[in-house]
């Protein structure tokens, strides 16, 4: 496969749809200081390659997102690699924020129907994570940087 932004962009896709689970960056304050803050979190891709996470507004990260909705998303395809570094992921940077919309809620629990007992609980929201750009680490000595419109499709 060729490295065009456009066959990149499908590997990403690919990628994220793949994954069972990703790592959540968010920004922390605490005692004065901003500190980086990872979790763990179960995403799902909207039609137009959005990811779209559901979370507690408990959560450390939810709270953190209120503050400040810059974040940042790792789709990790290198869990049964024996060689870890040697597989495909992609750190997603950009800014997450609540959605009410009902095409987000429906792809979200049509990909990850175990949430529906919880999806609906006062405390747990829909967001969506605005892509600005895109490390995708393909496999050793594949490193491309994208910025998210080559990736979230307006069409």
């Amino acid at each position: 496969m060729s490295e065009t932004p456009d066959n990149l962009a499908a590997e990403i896709c690919q990628l994220m749809q793949a994954s069972r689970r990703a790592a959540l960056g968010s920004l922390a304050a605490r005692d004065g200081e901003i500190l980086p803050f990872v979790s763990l979190v179960v995403p799902a891709i909207a039609a137009d390659a959005t990811p779209l996470l559901l979370m507690s507004d408990l959560a450390d990260h939810s709270k953190n997102l209120k503050e400040r909705p810059e974040a940042s998303l790792l789709f990790d395809g290198t869990l049964e690699l024996a060689e870890p570094l040697t597989g495909p992921r992609v750190t997603l940077l950009g800014t997450v924020a609540v959605t009410t919309e009902t095409a987000d809620r429906a792809a979200y629990l049509a990909q990850r129907p175990e949430a529906a007992f919880y999806a609906d609980f006062g405390d747990f929201r829909f967001y969506r994570f605005l892509i600005r750009e895109a490390l995708f680490v393909a496999g050793f000595g594949r490193i491309h940087r994208l910025p998210g419109s080559a990736i979230q499709r307006t069409d």
